[in-house]
């Protein structure tokens, strides 16, 4: 019998992607103590509880037998969905794919010269004071220049935040007041963390994982895409997000 099936009978095809990915990464193995942060988190940006994916990576833990299910269980109850694990023992990974998740190996540590590492630091070392020193305060707000690199969260606690460069994938910025973007944003969003309703996005490029405005949100798949890669701002219109391209 022959195994080949025409386009017309076929149910599926495998394809190769690259999605946009939050790695959970714990260096604790408590379900409480992830518990009180998410707990914490969640006050702080309650948008990015909006049934986000994780992956959760064990890599900095030595917990051979970690109570996973009762991790699982803690993110799921803050509207965090595990769907995967990275790093870990083998009891690790048996026990992932028990509760139906995936489990990725840990990412590759090279061997590296001691001239090498020595090297690395002092280069981050200037990074980080080139960082700071890129990071400013206004009587309304905050600004930053540079990447907002995946991982890295910016905050202003109050008024505005401007980011003069980019907020890659995986990144996130927010704002008591406005966000204004110039650059691409290709990461996630929250502006009026606090409630204020009049707040509002801004963004040279638009590619966004999450958008929020005062807690209500849009993800990547909900936005037109013909606004993708416009100009746009975005606000609240009668307790609605609403997407405007500015070009």
């Amino acid at each position: 019998m022959s195994l080949k099936m025409d386009r017309a009978s076929m149910a599926f095809t495998f394809k190769g992607g690259m999605l946009p990915m939050t790695v959970m990464e714990l260096t604790s193995a408590d379900p409480e103590r992830i518990r009180d942060q998410l707990e914490s988190k969640l006050n702080q940006s309650p948008a990015f509880f909006q049934h986000t994916p994780v992956v959760l990576s064990v890599e900095r833990l030595d917990e051979p037998h970690l109570s996973l299910e009762r991790i699982c269980a803690v993110c799921r109850a803050h509207k965090l969905l595990p769907v995967a694990v990275r790093g870990g023992a083998d009891p690790v990974k048996q026990s992932a794919w028990a509760l139906g998740l995936g489990w990725f190996p840990p990412q590759e540590a090279r061997p590296r010269a001691l001239e090498s590492v020595a090297n690395e630091r002092d280069a981050q070392s200037a990074a980080a004071e080139h960082e700071a020193a890129s990071i400013g305060t206004t009587p309304t707000g905050r600004i930053y220049r540079g990447t907002v690199r995946s991982g890295q969260q910016v905050s202003a606690q109050e008024g505005d935040l401007v980011v003069i460069g980019s907020v890659n994938a995986g990144a996130e910025v927010l704002a008591a007041g406005n966000i204004h973007v110039y650059g691409a944003l290709r990461g996630r969003a929250l502006a009026g963390i606090h409630g204020d309703h009049d707040a509002a996005i801004f963004c040279r490029e638009l590619h966004a994982e999450l958008l929020s405005v005062a807690g209500s949100y849009k993800r990547l798949e909900d936005i037109d895409p013909r606004l993708l890669s416009r100009t746009v701002q975005v606000s609240l219109s009668e307790d609605q997000l609403a997407i405007v391209a500015l070009t």
